[in-house]
């Protein structure tokens, strides 16, 4: 069966303000088993999410760059056009909506090319609705999170230049006369501000993953260095020298 995504938003969802954030919250799920997509569908439902069902890649992908959602739900082992691909084609196109991974491959590579496509977080199969219903709050949390007093602020160095309000960044080329567009994950541009912010302090592992990541620190989570290792390859193509983000043995990450 191939899902067809409906753009169409009921005029329940766009006229009542008094919705919490989940109903307010619309999620793509982009799954070609339909008992795992029925299940997480309604349990989701259940929690008040909106969500809009696709069985395939190219549907998925489609429905992805509407840019109608706030979080993607995304099945790595797709017919037609893969997840990984699928997410490397959402990225190109500038599309930054936050997405898990969802994936019976669990291996750390497994997740580290997901990692690497630019996903924002990745829960292996089979998964509890406990866990997944979690990490959709998590991220929204982060993503989405209320305004506070430096969401307009900006931050800049002689290579970097940040926007805490369109969460964008962008790089100084070698010669320093021209800025370039830095294509970050949300995860990645949180992690870039809080470097810079705390320029030349060491910021530890616990920390990064409690503000960044919103969960506690375990030695087995390799997430934290997956998105730092990301974060580097993407400004080293404009400054291959530069060494913005060194790692503190032992103690974390320096800026």
């Amino acid at each position: 069966m191939n899902a067809k995504f409906d753009p169409h938003i009921p005029e329940n969802d766009k006229h009542d303000a008094g919705r919490s954030a989940s109903l307010a919250c619309r999620i793509l799920l982009v799954e070609d088993d339909e008992e795992v997509s029925n299940l997480v569908q309604t349990s989701l439902q259940q929690q008040g999410y909106t969500v809009d069902l696709c069985c395939d890649g190219e549907a998925g992908l489609d429905a992805a760059l509407s840019g109608l959602h706030q979080v993607i739900l995304l099945d790595v082992m797709l017919p037609g056009l893969d997840g990984l691909s699928l997410l490397n084609r959402l990225r190109a196109g500038e599309k930054d909506t936050p997405v898990i991974l969802l994936s019976a491959l669990g291996e750390e590579q497994d997740r580290i090319r997901g990692f690497h496509s630019g996903a924002d977080d990745y829960l292996p199969k089979p998964f509890s609705m406990q866990e997944l219903i979690l990490r959709i709050q998590v991220l929204l949390r982060r993503c989405y999170a209320a305004a506070s007093p430096d969401d307009n602020a900006e931050l800049a160095d002689v290579y970097l230049q940040l926007c805490k309000k369109e969460k964008r960044a962008w790089v100084r080329n070698v010669s320093g006369e021209s800025l370039k567009k830095l294509d970050l994950t949300p995860v990645e541009f949180e992690l870039l501000w809080l470097l810079l912010k705390q320029k030349d302090e060491v910021l530890s592992r616990p920390y990064l993953y409690q503000l960044v990541l919103n969960r506690s620190f375990s030695r087995y989570d390799r997430s934290l260095d997956m998105h730092i290792s990301n974060l580097r390859n993407k400004i080293r193509r404009y400054l291959p020298d530069a060494g913005l983000i060194q790692t503190v043995r032992g103690q974390g990450y320096r800026y």
